[in-house]
């Protein structure tokens, strides 16, 4: 009843919130994609997604369909892997940022590991400047990470705006500089944050620098100052920073994923997860409830 293609355009486009997006992703025309996202609707006589010349979101049905379409594909590639006799091996070096550390990737990594079973997966959590850098230095495989703006490398999986938040209690003083919590260099965060500031012309000073989400966290819950984040990833208990405190626009931000220019024997392994990745993509706006879990893996490594 589902044609795999069209769920897959349709995952593109729910990702990416834009049928050209999705579309270079996916090595497609745009009337390609308007075409299977059409025929899913046909298929399930809804509508899935609401547009006009502005943007595109999807419909409560829409975001029914993510999960299904999911496990539909899902199940498609466990069969095709099992007929066809694939069976992917070898070490795969695989950098996430910061920024997934309380989202649901770790569900997207356990069912790779469930898939290919004799794949020894690695991983490696940093910032998102610091896993470019290795990736270029040929220690990673396979990044998912921020990029900077400049920066054209890379698949798409989403793309999202970058906002000011903080505890709901906190006050800023427009005459005394804004307190930044932030990532140590070489974060792509912090670099367009204090960007944004030096354009305003606002003073700044720099009251707690992490390398772990959750230190940043916990000292902006602490109501120590604001720190820049990305909308769709705001943790349980800080807000965003109202417009009235002044505080310049930070932009958009892009996550990619970003193979290694070296052809190595992880590449099908490699290949493999961006393909789970950009699949399962959506989880990765969705919090994990409860306590924020870890990335760790059994028989994987975690740096």
């Amino acid at each position: 009843m589902y044609e795999p293609s069209h769920l897959r355009t349709f995952l593109a486009v729910a990702q990416t919130l834009s049928f050209t997006q999705a579309a270079r992703r996916l090595g497609l025309r745009q009337s390609t994609v308007s075409q299977h996202v059409r025929r899913l609707e046909d298929a399930t006589g809804r509508a899935l997604f609401t547009r006009d010349t502005h943007s595109v979101e999807l419909t409560e049905d829409g975001e029914a369909m993510l999960g299904f379409a999911r496990r539909i594909l899902d199940v498609h590639e466990q069969a095709s892997a099992f007929f066809t006799g694939t069976r992917l091996r070898g070490r795969l070096r695989f950098g996430a940022s910061e920024d997934f550390v309380l989202t649901r990737l770790p569900e997207i990594l356990e069912g790779f590991r469930y898939d290919h079973p004799e794949v020894d997966l690695e991983l490696t959590v940093e910032l998102s400047g610091t896993l470019h850098e290795q990736l270029a230095a040929g220690k990673l495989d396979l990044v998912l990470a921020k990029r900077r703006p400049e920066d054209p490398r890379g698949e798409l999986v989403w793309h999202d705006g970058l906002v000011w938040i903080g505890a709901e209690r906190l006050r800023l003083d427009a005459d005394r500089p804004v307190p930044l919590i932030v990532f140590p260099p070489p974060g792509i965060t912090r670099a367009l944050a204090l960007e944004a500031l030096e354009r305003q012309g606002r003073a700044w000073r720099i009251v707690c620098t992490s390398g772990s989400l959750n230190g940043l966290i916990a000292a902006a819950r602490a109501g120590l100052g604001v720190m820049a984040h990305s909308r769709g990833l705001i943790p349980p208990g800080l807000v965003r920073i109202p417009e009235r405190a002044g505080l310049p626009e930070l932009g958009q931000v892009d996550f990619v994923l970003v193979h290694g220019r070296r052809r190595t024997s992880a590449q099908g392994a490699a290949d493999a997860l961006a393909a789970a990745i950009l699949a399962g993509g959506d989880r990765l706006h969705r919090r994990v409830t409860g306590p924020g879990r870890r990335l760790d893996l059994p028989g994987g490594g975690a740096g």
